[in-house]
């Protein structure tokens, strides 16, 4: 089948590579020429475990290809797919209309007839609306939520654990089947419209939970109460289970799951819907924001000329964006509190402006790691669940440790010789 994908971030990068890989002749194509120009030399704009492998085998097939026009890129295309990351401001709030202006400025080139699939995120009713207002095309339209996982992208698109796809027409559905899911992976055939209200929902969701659990832990600190044994307990029950989202750790980040949380109050507010729930789910995330920083400034208190070492950047494993990242937004509150940081993360290698010059960024953990009076540990990565106790109090000048995800719990946290904090619990001297 011939697909043309448009939009070629981290989502449509992963899309267009994927469906190449499936065997289907794609063309990928993007408003930025500088983007489009480098994918065409086998270089995604984003970092993702394998993508740039297979880009290069799809390209080196002359499955996969990244057209300079526009005409070109949809010639003989079968399905378009609509594939934009949708931009975020500081609040989290999606700027839906830039890409609709991306959509609008080639509705003319589209043939008619042709099958839409929108997978960037997007509101509610976006889908219809673009129907309504591009109706003398005569488009077809389908909805398929994104999935991507950053760090497991690739899995992600090629082996789901199930599907949602919103179809207008019913004739539409194995098309689509063929294209979204692997044989044998159940697919949730519903309204366009509810497939984007169930993206919304999931994210809205796994922001509750993720709320729930930090502010649960937070109070077991308050009361002497270890929040693993509380977890361990809420587990033993069927109906929360082994898979529920109920440990504590570091806030959410990122802005995914906020973004969706957003477009629900949105609708709440257009609609003259309360939805008190989910504003205080930010509000809890935004309270945990501070858990990490609390601890370090304990830690450092009546230090002279702190030293903090913040050990990942990442705002996940497995990727290089620091977009959003909780890591940054610590480095600048440590800054302005008079602590000088020293950071390492594995994939990021550049600092944003204003941190390059104040941030030192090392090469291993363990130069992070030297002279400072505070470790944190902000991204899991696996390499630093190789430090040691002993290796850590050698080369800090005082071994404290926050570890907001409890990655380090099972080696830094029960050694008595070091100060360990993590949400809900906390061990040393």
């Amino acid at each position: 089948m011939r697909i043309a994908v448009y939009g070629l971030g981290h989502l449509g990068c992963v899309t267009a590579a994927c469906l190449a890989a499936a065997g289907h002749r794609v063309t990928g194509f993007d408003p930025d020429p500088v983007v489009v120009d480098a994918l065409r030399h086998g270089q995604p704009p984003a970092a993702e475990p394998g993508l740039a492998a297979l880009v290069a085998t799809g390209l080196a097939a002359k499955r996969l290809a990244f057209p300079t026009t526009v005409p070109e890129a949809l010639a003989d295309a079968q399905v378009l797919w609509i594939t934009f990351d949708t931009p975020l401001d500081e609040e989290d709030r999606a700027d839906v209309t830039r890409v609709r202006s991306w959509l609008d400025a080639i509705v003319e080139m589209i043939p008619p007839g042709m099958l839409v699939v929108v997978s960037s995120q997007v509101p509610v009713g976006f889908t219809a609306d673009l129907a309504r207002a591009w109706a003398t095309r005569e488009l077809r339209f389908a909805c398929v939520p994104e999935n991507l996982r950053l760090g497991s992208a690739l899995d992600g698109f090629r082996r789901p654990e199930r599907v949602v796809v919103g179809v207008n027409e019913n004739a539409d559905r194995s098309l689509l089947a063929g294209l979204v899911a692997p044989e044998g992976t159940p697919i949730e055939w519903m309204s366009v419209e509810s497939a984007e209200m169930t993206k919304h929902a999931l994210n809205a969701f796994l922001a509750s939970s993720v709320a729930f659990a930090n502010e649960l832990a937070r109070l077991c600190d308050a009361v002497g109460a270890d929040a693993a044994a509380v977890e361990r307990g809420m587990r033993s029950d069927r109906r929360v289970g082994p898979h529920a989202y109920v440990s504590p750790g570091a806030p959410f980040a990122g802005g995914t799951l906020a973004r969706d949380v957003r477009f629900l109050e949105a609708i709440g507010a257009r609609r003259g819907v309360a939805t008190p729930l989910l504003g205080g789910v930010l509000s809890s995330n935004a309270q945990h924001q501070a858990w990490c920083e609390d601890w370090i400034l304990r830690f450092v208190a009546g230090v002279s000329r702190p030293v903090a070492a913040i050990l990942g950047l990442a705002y996940k494993v497995g990727t290089d964006s620091i977009r959003r990242s909780l890591a940054l937004a610590t480095c600048r509150r440590l800054i302005a509190h008079g602590v000088t940081v020293r950071a390492h993360d594995p994939a990021v290698h550049a600092l944003p402006a204003d941190l390059g010059e104040v941030v030192a960024l090392c090469t291993t953990p363990e130069d992070a790691l030297t002279g400072a009076d505070v470790a944190v540990l902000s991204t899991p990565w696996p390499l630093y669940r190789g430090l040691t106790p002993s290796r850590v109090i050698q080369v800090m000048r005082r071994p404290q440790v926050v570890d907001p995800s409890g990655a380090l719990a099972a080696t830094l946290g029960r050694d008595d010789r070091l100060l360990y904090a993590t949400v809900g619990r906390r061990s040393g001297a």
